[in-house]
């Protein structure tokens, strides 16, 4: 498994794929190589002229590769709708919950809650489940969601969801990323439940070098903050393209688990992908149905083909 590569993915011909936040990073190596082998994918971007940029360059390095544009902002319950409201498709094999940000200054969602929970969990948290029906209709479809090994920064707290208490923006990050476990594990106990021929899964990248670390300082003018993230990127990180394996892995390799979690096998931190340890919390059933519930009644999304 740590030696699979891209050349290991299987066909997807025929395949119809959701990569959100595809237009830079591992979201743009992730609808790169899915659309290499054959599947049609839709890039999930907030930015129309990044997201139409990125379709450009993956025609570039992929000729005849089937790729399309799809608005969509996650900060933004109403855009979801929009982007759900427009998808094309009567069907959906793969769904790559990819996009997120890391470590902002605190900020709200156009929505009101706290942006790394608003994007990172609530606005895929709706995505998935407007787009449900699509993935119950396909056989053998995938949701695979993206978390961070800095998951274990914090778990959520259920009574202050959008850290309206105390804001630290690392352990936001971490409780935001232990959601997108939870999600999944409460998520694959539902489809399980429902005999939905569904598998959610996670993975994450380990420390992989993308914009995703600069972009909080950047934001602030915190330069110096800026030029650490860029020389730890440069000398300890592993490229996008690495990082993007453990994705690729769960979302297209044969047997993977529902709930498992696919990371790097050097420490979690780079290599190929292998199955990552994650904190004991984030496969808490009562925490995975009481944030299940919190986030139905948030986003006002509720899965109603799914058995409780």
């Amino acid at each position: 498994m740590a030696s699979w590569k891209t050349t290991d993915i299987p066909d997807q011909s025929g395949r119809i794929a959701v990569v959100t936040g595809a237009n830079s990073g591992l979201g743009y190596v992730t609808a790169r190589e899915l659309a290499r082998k054959g599947a049609r994918v839709v890039l999930a971007c907030r930015s129309e002229a990044r997201g139409n940029e990125a379709v450009d360059r993956v025609v570039g390095e992929v000729p005849g590769a089937r790729v399309e544009f799809g608005g969509l902002d996650l900060g933004d319950l109403g855009s979801v709708r929009d982007f759900v409201a427009w998808f094309p498709y009567d069907r959906l094999d793969l769904l790559v919950n990819n996009a997120g940000v890391m470590a902002p200054p605190y900020g709200i969602t156009a929505d009101g809650f706290e942006t790394q929970f608003g994007v990172n969990h609530l606005g895929h948290f709706a995505l998935t489940g407007l787009l449900l029906p699509a993935v119950l209709s396909t056989p053998g479809a995938r949701i695979v969601t993206v978390s961070s090994f800095m998951h274990v920064l914090a778990n959520i707290d259920i009574d202050d969801l959008n850290s309206e208490r105390r804001y630290r923006r690392w352990v936001a990050y971490g409780r935001s990323k232990t959601a997108n476990l939870l999600f999944t594990h409460e998520l694959g106990r539902r489809l399980a439940a429902s005999g939905a021929d569904v598998v959610a899964a996670a993975a994450h990248p380990g420390y992989a070098a993308t914009n995703l670390q600069t972009a909080g300082p950047r934001a602030e003018g915190r330069r110096g903050a800026e030029r650490f993230m860029e020389i730890g990127n440069r000398v300890f990180a592993q490229t996008a393209e690495a990082g993007a394996l453990p994705s690729l892995y769960a979302a297209t390799a044969p047997g993977v688990r529902p709930d498992s979690f696919t990371g790097p096998s050097f420490a979690g931190w780079r290599g190929g992908p292998a199955p990552s340890w994650r904190a004991s919390w984030t496969v808490n059933d009562q925490a995975g149905v009481r944030l299940w519930e919190a986030s139905e009644r948030l986003t006002g999304v509720t899965y109603d083909a799914l058995k409780a």
